[in-house]
């Protein structure tokens, strides 16, 4: 959902790589429908293990909760948002969660001198 927010808030100006140390073999339904009820398509999108050169080219790395799994590169910027796992949630518990990464995004994209969208 994170990815998608912010493909969708920053457009043509932000460079979006979602990965994880354990990525599950496809996106959660849930979290698909949770992101079609504000009008962004996830449903093509698959989840991708971290690789190498994906995090060395990242300017800011968000984490959500993979502890000692996350990888580290000394000179990286890390942000770990701890956030409830949708996995396994209903619609009416995901969309709290949905909601919360879009104000995280917001405030990420204010901080990193985004136009506000």
């Amino acid at each position: 959902m994170a990815a998608g927010f912010m493909r969708d808030l920053g457009g043509n100006d932000v460079d979006v790589y979602s990965g994880g140390s354990e990525p599950a073999e496809t996106v959660n339904p849930v979290a698909v429908q949770a992101m079609a009820e504000v009008g962004i398509d996830i449903s093509a999108k698959t989840p991708e293990r971290w690789t190498d050169s994906g995090i060395r080219s990242a300017d800011v790395i968000v984490t959500m909760g993979c502890g000692d799994e996350c990888p580290y590169y000394p000179g990286k910027r890390y942000i770990d948002w701890e956030l409830d796992d949708p996995a396994g949630l209903g619609i009416v518990a995901v969309r709290p969660i949905r909601d919360e990464i879009r104000v995280r995004v917001g405030n990420l994209l204010a901080e990193l001198n985004h136009p506000e969208i």
